[in-house]
C-alpha cells in the first residue's frame, strides 16, 4: 500500500516554477516510488541503474534525450552527469519557445551527492530546484498532517497512547519503506541486501575503494556512536584505518545520506563552547542492524537505548523539515567545557528554541536546568521541550512543555 508523503504538496508546487526538478536521498526511502506515484499519466520513466540505457545516456546524451522526450523521469542520474549539459540546452530551448510549459520538464533522481551536486550546480543553475527526502515519518505513517516541529506549535491531539515497547519496535525495524510491515527474517534479508548494494554500488563509484571489509568495519564503528560527539581518532581505531582516511569515509556517509553531522551552537562571544560536531545516523533500523541487536525488546534494555531514542527523535524533527522543503534547517545543540549540555536548538527569526530527549516516562523539570546558559546569546528563548515518553503535552515551566515523543 502507497503511503502518502509530506513532501508531496511542496514538490508539486517547486515543479511548476523549475523545469527540472531533483529529488535526493538515500538509496531505498521511496524516491521512485514517490515520483511515479504523483507523475502525470504521460511522463516516460527511465532508469539509469539499467547498464544498457546507463551506457546509452553516458555514451551518447543527446540521442538519449531525443529518444527520450520531456515531461521524463530519470532515476539514479547520478550515473550519467553527461546528460546535465544537454538537459540545460534543452530547458533553454523550451523557455525560448514555450516559456509555460518548460516547468516540470525533467524529474531527476539521486542516492549520491558528491559528483553529482557538482554537475547540478555547474550546469543546471536557476534551472533546478533540488529536494531531499528522508525514510518515512511517524506522521506519515500514522497518516498525520505534518509541519516543520517547533515546541510552541499547536497540537490537534495533545495526548498519546504512550507505548514504550512499540515505539522502540519502530526504532528497531527502521524508516525505510521496504522494512514496514516485515517480519524479522525479512528485516534482516532487506538490510543485508541493503548494505551489500550500498556498498557494492555507491561506495565503489564513490571513492574506489577496494577493502570493502574494513570499510564495513568503519561504518558499524560510526553507527556504534550514533548520537555522541564525532570523535574521528576511535572510529580510525576501530576500523584499522588512518583518521585521514576516517574523515575521507565520513564524507562518503554524508553524500549518502547515511549520516547527519550536528553542528554545536556558537557565535564570538564565548570561547568555551565544544566546536566538535555530534554524529547522528538518520536510520535507527540500519543502525540497529550495524550494531547487531537481535530485537527491539533488547534494545529498549540495552545500554544504548538513551543513544538510539534521541537518535530517532532527532531523524523525527530533522524529517519534518526536509520534507517541507526546508532542507537546510537552523538546528544546533549546545555543549560547553563545563559539561552543560542541550541536546538540540532550533534557531527560527532569530529566537532560539531548546529541547531535551529523555527515554523515561516520568520527566522533570530538572532535566531542562541548563537553560539558562543561552542567555549569554544575547537572543530571544522561545519555548523549550522536554521530549519524553510522557504521554501529554503540558506545560511544566513558562517556557518549558512536555512533549510525547509519538507526536513530534
Amino acid at each position: 500500500m502507497y503511503i502518502e508523503r509530506t513532501l508531496q504538496q511542496y514538490f508539486m508546487e517547486m515543479s511548476s516554477f523549475f523545469p527540472v526538478m531533483l529529488l535526493t536521498g538515500p538509496r531505498q526511502v521511496g524516491k521512485t516510488t514517490f515520483l511515479t506515484h504523483i507523475a502525470e499519466p504521460d511522463r516516460e520513466y527511465v532508469t539509469l541503474d539499467d547498464v544498457l540505457l546507463c551506457e546509452f545516456a553516458r555514451t551518447d546524451p543527446r540521442g538519449f534525450l531525443e529518444r527520450y522526450k520531456p515531461p521524463l523521469l530519470i532515476d539514479e542520474v547520478q550515473y550519467a552527469p553527461e546528460l546535465f549539459r544537454l538537459i540545460k540546452i534543452r530547458v533553454d530551448e523550451a523557455r525560448r519557445m514555450e516559456s509555460d510549459r518548460a516547468a516540470g520538464m525533467y524529474w531527476l533522481t539521486g542516492s549520491q551527492q558528491f559528483h553529482m551536486m557538482k554537475g547540478v550546480t555547474e550546469s543546471l543553475a536557476g534551472r533546478i530546484g533540488i529536494v531531499d527526502m528522508l525514510g518515512l515519518s511517524m506522521n506519515e505513517l500514522k497518516v498525520r498532517p505534518s509541519v516543520p516541529f517547533l515546541p510552541d506549535r499547536e497540537f490537534q491531539c495533545p495526548r498519546s497512547d504512550v507505548d514504550t515497547p512499540a515505539l522502540f519496535q519502530q526504532i528497531w525495524q527502521g524508516s525505510f519503506p521496504g522494512v514496514q510491515g516485515c517480519n524479522m527474517v525479512q528485516r534482516e534479508a532487506f538490510y543485508m541486501s541493503y548494505l551489500r548494494t550500498y556498498l557494492e554500488r555507491d561506495i565503489r563509484a564513490l571513492e574506489n575503494i577496494t577493502d570493502m571489509d574494513r570499510f564495513l568495519r568503519f561504518i558499524r564503528s560510526t553507527a556504534a556512536r550514533t548520537g555522541q560527539l564525532l570523535n574521528y581518532s576511535d572510529i580510525a581505531r576501530d576500523a584499522g584505518v588512518s583518521v585521514m582516511t576516517a574523515k575521507n569515509w565520513m564524507s562518503v556517509l554524508l553524500a549518502t545520506g547515511l549520516v547527519y553531522l550536528l553542528e554545536p551552537y556558537s557565535n564570538s562571544l564565548t570561547s568555551r563552547l565544544v566546536k566538535t560536531p555530534k554524529l547522528y545516523m538518520l536510520d535507527t533500523g540500519l543502525c540497529a542492524y550495524l550494531t547487531q541487536w537481535p530485537d527491539a525488546k533488547v534494545l529498549e534494555a540495552g545500554a544504548m537505548a538513551g543513544a538510539f531514542f534521541e537518535t530517532w527523535c532527532f531523524a523525527e524533527i530533522l524529517k519534518s523539515y526536509y520534507h517541507h522543503g526546508k532542507s537546510r534547517p537552523a538546528l544546533f545543540f549546545y555543549r560547553d567545557r563545563d559539561m552543560k549540555e542541550i541536546d538540540l536548538l532550533i534557531e527560527e527569526a532569530g529566537t532560539l528554541y531548546p529541547i531535551e530527549f529523555k527515554k523515561s516516562s516520568s520527566p522533570t523539570i530538572d532535566d531542562f536546568h541548563h537553560v539558562n546558559v543561552l542567555e549569554r546569546f544575547k537572543k530571544p528563548i522561545g519555548m523549550g521541550a522536554i521530549i519524553s515518553m510522557y504521554p501529554e503535552v503540558v506545560q511544566r515551566l513558562p517556557k518549558c512543555r512536555f512533549i510525547p515523543a509519538p507526536l513530534i
